[in-house]
């Protein structure tokens, strides 16, 4: 019944910093720095995606810099330690590298990123070849989108289908993202699929409803 979602090629960055694995400790600090961002692909060959190195990677050279850690140290953090000796991106990158592809939807890449605890992804096609990145700001683009679109999108898509003419009547008004419903609804037990179908739409913040027009007592007020 919804249109198509918006995938992560809609809203990613095509032009991306990324090193190969030979890549020296300073040369991978220098590129985070003029690019200003906290991770980077890391390539071989004609650019297939075989690794990322993040901040997280580095931070063990100047943690342990001056320091001598205990045996029960060395042995709880194994990983990091070698990253505290590693000058090369291959060495010190995160891998097999987490990915998602171009035709993923928003919804499924927010997962990908929460999942894993990672502030960007790069986007690769089925090959495994660098297309892009998609970061956490990239997906919270949908919440820019101007209410009467949300609006005009939930009336076609959603009260059309649930609450038709003439039969009900229903009111949809947006504000900031909240969807507000209000009105005379034939069929109030289709409230919460309603509910349900208007979060899934891209760019809505909450969904309220406004019954008091013509509920029973007992169902009287805002619904959530």
């Amino acid at each position: 019944m919804h249109g198509s979602p918006h995938i992560v090629s809609d809203v990613m960055t095509h032009t991306v910093a990324a090193i190969g694995r030979n890549a020296t400790f300073k040369e991978i600090v220098r590129m985070m720095h003029d690019w200003k961002v906290s991770a980077l692909p890391v390539l071989e060959g004609e650019g297939r995606v075989v690794g990322v190195v993040s901040e997280a990677d580095l931070l063990p050279k100047e943690e342990f810099r001056d320091s001598d850690p205990d045996r029960r140290t060395q042995l709880r953090r194994l990983s990091d330690l070698a990253k505290a000796g590693a000058v090369t991106a291959g060495e010190l990158m995160t891998f097999p590298a987490l990915t998602v592809q171009a035709d993923t939807t928003l919804a499924q890449a927010a997962r990908t990123l929460a999942r894993a605890r990672v502030k960007r992804l790069p986007v690769v096609d089925e090959l495994g070849m660098l297309q892009g990145i998609v970061s956490r700001a990239d997906l919270l683009k949908v919440f820019l989108r101007d209410d009467e679109d949300i609006a005009e999108e939930v009336r076609r898509e959603v009260v059309s289908y649930l609450f038709p003419a003439p039969a009900s009547a229903v009111r949809v008004a947006v504000r900031e993202g909240v969807v507000k419903l209000g009105g005379r609804m034939r069929d109030t037990s289709l409230v919460p699929v309603a509910a349900r179908l208007i979060r899934a739409v891209e760019g809505v913040v909450d969904v309220e409803f406004d019954l008091s027009e013509h509920a029973p007592a007992a169902a009287r007020g805002t619904l959530q």
